[in-house]
């Protein structure tokens, strides 16, 4: 038997159930996918565009991240978006709704279309006060 040359103890990390979502992004330049609370967090150009869950109820599904200026104009045109229990900065898609898969693919589709509805810069983060160990 020849050796595979993989470590059979290296743990093995499951597929996200979204990632086909946030795929058609990363071939963009500037897409960055960050961990962010447990879930994915997809970033065009500097902004927070969709937030991808796949945790229990109210976190399993798509965050789509705008502001409430444009909740209205997003909500008439999917109205499977709800406001986030939680945030409701943000709208949210569950992944139980019947629309799901083709409205989180029209999602993307506007994140990639850089659509002014979507997406909030993050805000910076705050320098610590303290002094790192060992500086």
């Amino acid at each position: 038997m020849r050796p595979s040359g993989r470590d059979p103890f290296a743990k093995v990390r499951p597929v996200h159930p979204h990632q086909w979502l946030w795929e058609p992004l990363a071939d963009d330049p500037s897409f960055v996918l960050r961990s962010m609370f447990g879930a994915k967090a997809a970033y065009l150009d500097g902004k927070l565009m969709l937030c991808f869950c796949a945790s229990e109820e109210p976190w399993r599904g798509v965050l789509a991240c705008t502001e409430h200026a444009h909740h209205a104009a997003l909500r008439a045109e999917f109205p499977a978006l709800a406001p986030h229990p939680i945030l409701p900065k943000w709208l949210y898609l569950s992944d139980n709704s019947d629309a799901f898969e083709r409205t989180a693919a029209k999602l993307v589709s506007l994140a990639r279309r850089r659509d002014p509805r979507l997406g909030v810069l993050p805000k910076p983060r705050r320098k610590s006060r303290r002094p790192r160990a060992g500086a």
